[in-house]
C-alpha cells in the first residue's frame, strides 16, 4: 500500500500518505452525514429557531400592542376624569350661585318683613301718640287751670264763670 500511495503523490509523506480506500470511505461517510444533517436535522433546527424567533417577535409585537392599548385606555380614563372634574366644578359653581341667590332672596325677604314690621310699629306708635296727646290735651287744660287756681287761690280761666 505504501508503494501505491507513494506513486500517486510522488512524494513520500510517511504515515501521512493517504490510502484510496480510506479516502473513498471517508467521502462516502461524509456525504451520508452531510445528507442526514442537511435533509433531516438542520431543517428541524432551522424551523425551531424560526418558531422561537416568531414567538419572540410576536410576543414583542403583542406587548407593543398591549402597551399602546393601555396608553389609549389611560388617556381615555384621564379624559373622562378631567371631564368629571370639570362637571363637578360646574356643579359646585352652580350650587354656589344658587346658594348665593337663595341667601340674597332670603335677605331681601327679611329686609322687606323688617321694613313692614318697622313701618307698622311706627304707624302704631304714631296713632297711640296722637291718641295719648288728645287725651292728655283735654286733661292738661283742666289740670293746668286747677293747679293755677291752687297757686293763685282763686279760680282761673274757664272755672271763673
Amino acid at each position: 500500500m505504501t508503494l501505491a500511495n507513494s506513486q500517486i503523490f510522488k512524494t513520500d509523506l510517511g504515515p501521512l500518505n493517504p490510502v484510496w480506500a480510506e479516502l473513498i470511505l471517508g467521502l462516502v461517510v461524509f456525504g451520508l452525514t452531510f445528507l442526514i444533517l442537511a435533509k433531516g436535522i438542520l431543517p428541524k433546527i432551522k424551523r425551531t429557531l424560526e418558531e422561537r424567533e416568531d414567538a419572540i417577535e410576536g410576543g414583542t409585537d403583542r406587548a407593543d400592542d398591549l402597551r399602546a392599548e393601555a396608553t389609549r385606555i389611560r388617556e381615555q380614563y384621564e379624559a373622562e376624569l378631567a371631564e368629571a372634574r370639570h362637571d363637578a366644578a360646574r356643579i359646585r359653581s352652580r350650587a354656589t350661585e344658587e346658594g348665593s341667590a337663595a341667601i340674597a332672596a332670603a335677605r331681601a325677604e327679611g329686609i322687606a318683613e323688617r321694613d313692614a314690621i318697622v313701618a307698622a310699629g311706627v304707624e302704631k306708635i304714631a296713632a297711640e301718640r296722637a291718641a295719648a296727646e288728645r287725651e292728655l290735651t283735654a286733661d292738661v287744660d283742666a289740670w293746668a287751670h286747677a293747679l293755677a287756681a291752687r297757686i293763685v287761690g282763686e279760680p282761673v280761666g274757664a272755672d271763673r264763670g
